[in-house]
């Protein structure tokens, strides 16, 4: 059984920082596409950053560009992501994604919920201003 577990988030003030991982468990974790998404309320679950091991990478979402890094220890079977210069608009529960297919076919699309088998079950984010 695949488990993803998410951490990290909290509540921070504008251009603060915060880091979130995710651990995972039950699949060939050195191989699995893995990625981050995000959703606020009222708004499409959308993907932020995607990372593989091998080849390309990693991936972000305009929204993420120059401000969050991916990254991934796979003697630890943890995703992170690093997220400086948090907005208001960063506020959302964020969630981990896993898909052990064919990464190079999943990062083609990564930003789309229906490229990803595996989520986990969310960490708060809240940026005040």
């Amino acid at each position: 059984q695949v488990r993803l577990t998410e951490s990290g988030g909290g509540s921070v003030q504008a251009g603060g920082s915060l880091r979130l991982s995710c651990a995972a468990s039950g699949l060939g974790y050195s191989s699995a596409c893995m990625g981050w998404f995000r959703q606020a309320p009222g708004k499409e679950r959308e993907g932020i950053a995607a990372i593989y091991t091998g080849g390309g990478g990693p991936y972000y979402a305009d929204s993420a560009k120059g401000r969050f890094t991916i990254s991934r220890d796979n003697a630890e079977n943890t995703v992170y992501l690093q997220m400086n210069s948090l907005k208001p608009e960063d506020a959302a529960m964020y969630y981990c994604a896993a898909d052990d297919g064919v990464c190079t076919a999943v990062m083609t699309y990564f930003w789309l919920v229906t490229e990803w088998k595996y989520w986990g079950q969310g960490t708060q984010v809240s940026v005040s201003s």
